[in-house]
């Protein structure tokens, strides 16, 4: 005895073309007072390496894959600490405190790099990155790529080590202002 096999008849592909379109982005101003209302953790980013010591204060960090960890962290590409992050291997995605807005803003403005650096305690960890002493979390990361989008360049960054402090606590900016979080 034979035996036979009853295929089905092909189904039709289906595939999704999404609509043609010429619309242009929203306007920049559009998109900043959309930003605005995204609330973000307030991180400092740090490195220290051949290219000297900098720091910036930045919301636009993000988890990218836990395997490996990876964050990436996003730097505007005309900023006085965009030539030094390019010549350094490392940094630290520091996570403030509630008690560490004035920090945040020192790194956030045009105050001079020796002096954003004098308003805080600092030690090092892995990478050699400064850590500030007291943020809610630091993230001791590898720069493992860079791409630049638009105004502003993309580190994607392999977390070596981790420190939590004692105290649960954090800023989120949210509506152009700082608002604190305590757990």
């Amino acid at each position: 005895m034979e035996d036979t096999v009853t295929l089905s008849p092909p189904r039709p592909s289906h595939t999704h073309t999404p609509p043609a379109t010429d619309r242009q982005p929203a306007s920049r101003e559009a998109f900043r007072d959309g930003m605005a209302h995204l609330a973000a953790a307030v991180n400092i980013i740090t490195t220290d390496g051949p290219g000297g010591r900098a720091g910036f204060t930045a919301t636009a960090v993000c988890s990218v894959t836990d395997s490996p960890p990876t964050l990436l962290v996003c730097l505007n590409a005309t900023s006085s600490a965009a030539e030094i992050f390019g010549r350094n291997s490392a940094l630290c995605v520091n996570t403030i405190a509630a008690s560490q807005t004035e920090i945040a803003m020192a790194f956030g403005g045009k105050t001079p790099m020796p002096e954003r650096f004098a308003g805080a305690q600092w030690h090092r960890d892995v990478s050699g990155a400064p850590v500030l002493t007291g943020a809610s979390v630091a993230f001791d990361c590898r720069i493992t790529d860079r791409k630049e989008i638009g105004t502003h360049i993309v580190l994607f960054c392999e977390v070596l080590a981790v420190a939590q402090a004692g105290t649960a606590s954090a800023s989120v900016y949210f509506a152009r202002k700082f608002h604190h979080l305590e757990a």
